[in-house]
């Protein structure tokens, strides 16, 4: 694997991970604040001029197909990278103990998962192409397919991660920072060794993150309503946006559906002391 055999981990490394659609976007933007607050101005932050994937490069593109690690082996330290790549993957020099990577990853409810990542696929989808049913779909992800593995083994491998090294990954769910989005920012900033500091919040520096961070506000930003594809990117800024709701699965769903999911997620997640509530 050309991560394993290519990539040259440095100990600040920080690795914003995800499942595809559960809050990937949103997380980038909030790390990269954080880590770089002190660097940008809040009036003409990069966060207003460009997508957050184009801020934080992504491991499943920054390497290429012949090995050259050159766009990613330039970035100063510390290195602010992402994936969708499942825990078990990343080689043991960025995961063990002795190592001081850190990987901040987010999980999200599966119904919720299952709806965002159908509308997705369906934006991706060549026009000449008739659109994905969503039952179609539907029986895909129950079954596991999926670009990166089974939706729950991915989760489970983060946390059991989170569990045993607890200073090395840290475990948030969408919903937690939906509900409480200033204590999750601060939480972020303690594992990754920056706090806020007293005059930092006197100037209340987290509510400022939260605010140019929120779906609201990125989505609005000119650059994140461009439409226009690339053939290196088939993706345009505006289908990372959608509607970044907890719950919209009701509105897709047949009860049928949702309690299938729930099922499968209870006989994935008996015995490991996890929950997505």
């Amino acid at each position: 694997m050309l991560i394993h055999d290519h990539f040259k981990p440095r100990s600040t490394d920080i690795v914003v991970a995800t499942s595809p659609k559960c809050g990937t976007t949103w997380l980038r933007a909030l790390v990269f604040f954080i880590i770089n607050r002190a660097s940008f101005d809040f009036s003409d932050h990069p966060l207003r001029k460009a997508n957050p994937q184009d801020l934080v490069p992504c491991f499943e593109s920054i390497i290429h197909k012949d090995g050259s690690t050159s766009f990613v082996d330039g970035i100063p330290s510390p290195r602010l990278l992402s994936t969708h790549l499942p825990y078990s993957l990343f080689p043991t020099r960025m995961t063990d103990d002795t190592s001081a990577c850190r990987f901040v990853y987010i999980c999200r409810d599966p119904k919720d998962v299952f709806v965002s990542k159908w509308h997705f696929a369906n934006k991706l989808r060549p026009k000449e192409l008739p659109p994905l049913s969503l039952e179609e779909t539907f029986d895909l992800f129950c079954k596991g397919v999926s670009h990166y593995g089974p939706f729950w083994d991915h989760v489970l491998g983060y946390w059991k991660a989170s569990v045993e090294s607890p200073k090395k990954v840290l475990f948030l769910k969408y919903e937690d920072v939906k509900k409480e989005p200033l204590g999750c920012v601060r939480k972020v900033a303690e594992f990754l060794g920056v706090p806020f500091t007293p005059e930092e919040e006197n100037k209340e520096i987290v509510e400022q993150i939260v605010k140019l961070c929120s779906f609201e506000s990125m989505s609005n930003q000119d650059v994140n309503k461009l439409d226009k594809r690339y053939q290196q990117r088939p993706v345009s800024n505006s289908d990372f946006f959608r509607k970044g709701e907890v719950g919209d699965w009701v509105n897709h769903l047949s009860p049928q559906m949702a309690e299938k999911l729930d099922q499968i997620t209870e006989e994935k997640l008996q015995d490991t002391g996890f929950n997505f509530h």
